[in-house]
């Protein structure tokens, strides 16, 4: 088959969600005949959710070339602007940072209202929820959804509430950023959005609920994701972490072997999408059910293992040298975490394991206050999982 017909293959392809053929036709067709600007867009979509994380950023920068060298600049920017979000989800964070400079520099003349200038906002408030000034990230990506309404682009629209979202997490306004997460979900059920937006929007969202421990809406919203990524078994990028999110709801549900099972299964897809906060969220996942079932040899293994891939193995690892006998190693490996750590979200995460191995070494204030600390968290987010584990 002749380079067009390649190129026909691989359209159709995606347009049926077959990322796999798609990918391969295109490949193919680029091969014989470099392909259009627009072909080599949907070349890196197919490339991104296959884990072919280095085709899809060498396809994108092509795309942004032929952009600029037609004169459109809006488009250029549009690719500058995805290049950055996959190098900074990879970690490169000053390559990312270059092609935020350059999406910029292509949109000095665009209109102050166009859906790129909105995008541009996105990642400003993302360094701003990094950074500690959830503020800020809340009215930046409120900003960009406005524009995004404005100029009709249902995927920035999208990616600005779950960015919100986030923010208000932050901020203990939890009502508001569930509204917030609600809506971007109705595009993604109404499957107005693009592939790659709705993988990003799903998992941001359900990271959102994770950390305040929303366990109805992330269950709910987990079903959504597992439904999605079986339309399209030749996906790999969100398929990972979407049995990351259906082992830890596995856990909660006391499935522990079907849990760690899932797990596995996300480990073995992730290890083809080079996506390493997913590969160490699978791997302590692993660690969690591991050490409630008993088998520490395995448990110390994994919690390593997610080290390894950048995830805190805490407050699991402090637990397992709990019930190893090792309390001195518990009591400072969890004193050590809880000091480090200050945003009140990740700190219920740790409050529960910290009052248990404060009571075993018999450091009743430390175990009280830690207590008391967990029932105002609960008091500000008022979550009903948090108030249970404040209650207990």
């Amino acid at each position: 088959m002749g380079g067009d017909g390649e190129l026909a293959r691989g359209r159709e392809a995606a347009g049926r969600l077959a990322w796999a053929d798609a990918y391969a036709a295109l490949s193919l067709a680029d091969q014989s005949s470099s392909l259009a600007a627009e072909d080599l867009e949907l070349l890196a979509t197919a490339a991104y959710l296959r884990g072919h994380v280095e085709d899809c950023l060498g396809a994108l920068q092509r795309a942004q070339q032929l952009h600029t060298e037609a004169g459109d600049p809006r488009r250029a920017a549009r690719c500058a602007l995805w290049l950055a979000f996959h190098l900074g989800n990879a970690g490169e964070l000053a390559q990312a940072g270059g092609w935020l400079a350059r999406a910029n520099r292509l949109l000095e003349h665009a209109p102050p209202d166009c859906a790129e200038r909105g995008l541009l906002l996105l990642p400003l408030a993302i360094q701003h929820i990094v950074t500690g000034d959830p503020a800020a990230a809340r009215e930046l990506s409120a900003r960009a959804a406005g524009i995004g309404r404005h100029a009709g682009d249902d995927d920035l629209v999208a990616l600005a509430l779950q960015v919100q979202g986030r923010a208000l997490v932050r901020l203990g306004r939890v009502g508001e950023a569930m509204a917030a997460f609600d809506e971007a979900m109705v595009a993604v059920v109404a499957g107005e959005l693009s592939p790659v937006v709705v993988g990003t929007v799903y998992c941001s969202m359900l990271e959102g609920c994770q950390e305040i421990l929303e366990w109805r809406r992330a269950h709910e919203w987990t079903e959504a994701l597992t439904a999605w990524c079986g339309k399209q078994p030749e996906m790999v990028t969100f398929s990972g972490r979407c049995l990351v999110h259906r082992a830890e709801i596995l856990h909660l549900h006391g499935a522990w072997p079907e849990s760690v099972e899932e797990a596995r299964r996300a480990g073995e897809r992730l290890a083809q999408a080079a996506d390493s906060w997913a590969t160490g969220g699978a791997l302590y996942r692993q660690a969690e059910v591991y050490r409630v079932l008993g088998d520490f040899p395995a448990a110390e293994d994994a919690y390593q293992q997610a080290s390894r891939w950048g995830r805190q193995p805490q407050p699991g690892l402090a637990l397992l040298r709990l019930a190893q006998g090792k309390t001195e190693m518990a009591a400072a490996a969890s004193r050590r975490v809880v000091a480090e750590t200050s945003e009140r979200f990740r700190r219920a995460k740790l409050l529960p394991a910290h009052v248990e191995i404060m009571l075993t070494i018999g450091d009743r204030q430390a175990a009280r206050d830690a207590a008391a600390e967990l029932t105002q968290i609960a008091d500000a987010y008022d979550t009903p999982a948090l108030r249970a584990m404040a209650d207990h």
